[in-house]
């Protein structure tokens, strides 16, 4: 007997097999790609998803995005990437505790925000000013993967990307893809407070005594305590959720997140600045579309979809860098 024993492809899948809930989404039971691909020896088509995502430039990007604060002068604050990393171990979390697929679960979590645009959900609300209906960040994520960056990752990873925002109204279609909707909220809310408590705009004992009361102290206590409410939950109802209680908490968290911190007046010129930015840039782009580089010229696209793709694209600083460039006076 040596050291070490051989785990390839199909002792993952068996084990898979053997040890994961009958509501867990199997490797094996996978839909597919939409370019057929021999199977990887090692790997399961979850875990090499999950490989893909994690060495694609748009994931990369992450690292320079806006989560709360834009351009925070600290390095402690979260970033869009450590968001994504954080939500991942909480997915990771809550499907080993039902037994479901973590590899499934992991790949939807690494790339569920990856569309996202610069200047976070303030960028994502100029960029709807050029759209019909609403322009948002999952359905980029997945056009990333399909079109931009095409990785030819799985039905079910992307699906679970797709559907990952509470907005969203067709869920995804599997269990693993409904827990990366909790975790999304789970980690953002429990991050953001704590840089809001970094950035002195709340203090600990600001937050409603129902929401210190039913989940604890401001960081690991109350992301155990969420994650226990889905696992339990769950558990208990045999598809994903979170009991009423617990889920009336978060929503009220929600709320007072938005108020006081998300769109305090404080950060209205803030706001507006970056929505002045993405705007500009548009316009720009959609005038001088042979600035636009060919990596988002797409035949499967018209003229503002491509600029659209670009400048969703960004990061923050490059979007900044980029609109003074354009539209900054030189003086030398």
């Amino acid at each position: 007997m040596g050291s070490f024993r051989l785990r390839d492809r199909q002792v993952t899948e068996e084990q898979e097999r053997l040890l994961l809930a009958p509501g867990a989404t199997l490797s094996t039971a996978s839909l597919g790609r939409a370019i057929r691909e021999e199977p990887d020896p090692w790997r399961t088509a979850y875990e090499r998803d999950r490989d893909r995502i994690l060495h694609s430039k748009a994931f990369r990007r992450l690292k320079h995005k806006t989560q709360v604060f834009m351009n925070p002068e600290g390095d402690h604050y979260v970033t869009r990437l450590t968001h994504t990393i954080q939500v991942t171990q909480v997915g990771r979390a809550i499907a080993h505790g039902l037994s479901l697929n973590p590899a499934l679960t992991e790949a939807i979590c690494l790339g569920h925000d990856v569309g996202h645009s610069p200047f976070g959900h303030t960028g994502e609300e100029a960029l709807s000013e050029f759209v019909e209906g609403e322009w948002r960040h999952s359905d980029q994520s997945v056009r990333i993967y399909e079109v931009l960056e095409p990785l030819n990752l799985t039905t079910e990873v992307l699906d679970g990307i797709r559907a990952h925002p509470w907005k969203v109204q067709t869920p995804a279609r599997t269990a693993e893809g409904g827990i990366v909707r909790f975790a999304d909220r789970i980690a953002y809310l429990a991050h953001d407070a704590l840089d809001a408590i970094r950035a002195g705009v709340l203090g600990p004992s600001d937050f409603p005594p129902s929401v210190l009361e039913s989940l604890g102290v401001t960081g690991s206590d109350w992301i155990n305590t969420m994650i226990a409410a889905v696992i339990r939950t769950s558990a208990e109802r045999d598809e994903v959720a979170m009991d009423e209680h617990t889920l009336a908490i978060m929503l009220e968290l929600r709320n007072f997140m938005f108020e006081r911190v998300y769109l305090r007046a404080e950060v209205e010129p803030q706001r507006r600045r970056a929505r002045e930015i993405v705007r500009n840039l548009v316009e720009y782009f959609v005038v001088h579309p042979n600035e636009v580089p060919a990596s988002y010229r797409h035949d499967d696209a018209d003229a503002l979809t491509q600029v659209i793709d670009f400048v969703a694209g960004m990061t923050d600083r490059y979007a900044i860098s980029r609109h003074d460039e354009l539209f900054r006076p030189q003086l030398f």
